[in-house]
């Protein structure tokens, strides 16, 4: 199965929690049906990427990275790249270049999508966003990268500004799956 087909797979197969994210999941199946470069940071003037809120190992942590463009504390995330079989494998990857830690492991998702704009193709394009959850391993640091300012981890019920709704939206969700 290629990149495209499994994140056809998991958008048709996901139940979105609410109205907004419903409409987002067509949104992103008609830009899959209508791009066979969907996948890929060439497409504009949108794209699929993925994003994964990291939590410490017990669920009261989220590790946010100061992103250099944005200016904003989220979560690790990015473009699809050949070597990912699968949005998940995608999301774990980035989570692990972004910070540095080893043995993350995945939560069941999607969790959450989001669409935003961002600079990849100007004047405007847009990262249709696939967002999953992961929870680092007890014991281990984060390093900052390269693709970070800074990186900290935060209460998830005290994410600092600037951030935005998706961020703070993600980490709660993440924190009930991981909780049970």
């Amino acid at each position: 199965m290629t990149l495209h087909a499994d994140a056809r797979a998991v958008l048709s197969a996901w139940v979105a929690p609410s109205d907004e994210e419903e409409s987002l999941r067509k949104e992103f199946l008609r830009h899959l049906e209508s791009h066979d470069d969907a996948m890929w940071r060439a497409c504009a003037p949108a794209h699929l990427t993925a994003t994964t809120a990291v939590l410490s190992h017990d669920g009261e942590l989220v590790l946010l990275t100061l992103h250099p463009k944005a200016r904003k504390w989220l979560p690790m995330g990015g473009h699809c790249e050949l070597g990912d079989a699968t949005l998940g494998d995608a999301a774990l990857r980035e989570a692990t270049e972004e910070s540095g830690l080893p043995g993350l492991r995945l939560l069941p998702g999607p969790l959450a999508l989001d669409r935003h704009e961002v600079w990849c193709h100007p004047p405007s394009s847009f990262h249709l966003d696939v967002e999953y959850g992961a929870v680092a391993p007890a014991g281990i640091e984060p390093v900052i990268s390269d693709e970070s300012l800074d990186l900290r981890w935060y209460p998830i019920d005290e994410i600092p500004e600037p951030t935005d709704h998706a961020t703070r939206r993600l980490a709660l969700r993440a924190r009930a799956i991981l909780r049970g």
